[in-house]
Order: C-alpha cells, then sequence, then structure tokens
C-alpha cells in the first residue's frame, strides 16, 4: 500500500470503524465516471479550438446532452459491477 505516513497513522489509529480499499491508481473499470468522459473525449477528440473557452463549451454540452441520457448514466454505473444502495 502507497500512503503517506500520516495516513498510514490515521488508518491504523481507526481500524475499528474503518475499512480501507486499496485500489490501482488508475482503475477505470471501477470508476463509474470514466465510462462517461471516454463519451466526452471521443465527442470533443477532433475538436479545433481556437481557445480554452471553446474546449469549455464542448464539454459543457456534451456532458449535459449524456445527463438526459440516463441509460448512458445508468450503463457506466453497471459497468463496474457496483450496486446502488438506496
Amino acid at each position: 500500500m502507497h500512503l503517506v505516513e500520516p495516513l498510514r497513522e490515521f488508518i491504523a489509529d481507526h481500524a475499528d470503524w474503518l475499512t480501507v480499499f486499496q485500489l490501482p491508481s488508475y482503475s477505470p473499470d471501477l470508476n463509474p465516471q470514466e465510462r462517461l468522459w471516454s463519451l466526452v473525449r471521443v465527442d470533443i477528440g477532433n475538436l479545433a479550438a481556437a481557445n480554452l473557452d471553446q474546449v469549455t463549451r464542448a464539454v459543457k454540452r456534451r456532458l449535459k446532452q449524456i445527463q438526459y441520457c440516463l441509460d448512458l448514466v445508468d450503463g457506466g454505473l453497471a459497468g463496474t459491477g457496483l450496486i446502488m444502495d438506496g
């Protein structure tokens, strides 16, 4: 486990109620938002923006589109195998 000393100490001091699962530093299969960001990257991959404002607008526009496609949002979570308890 690669953690800074204060964090290791905190975990050890609270082991009676704290359970820590160390995930790989990059684990898109366990991270639902990675699937959504991949949709954004595909959409703006060929964008020839003149400035950062254009990139920002394109990303916001794509995220807004995804927000209304609940099957994409649900699919991102389902793809991880994780379950939401409500």
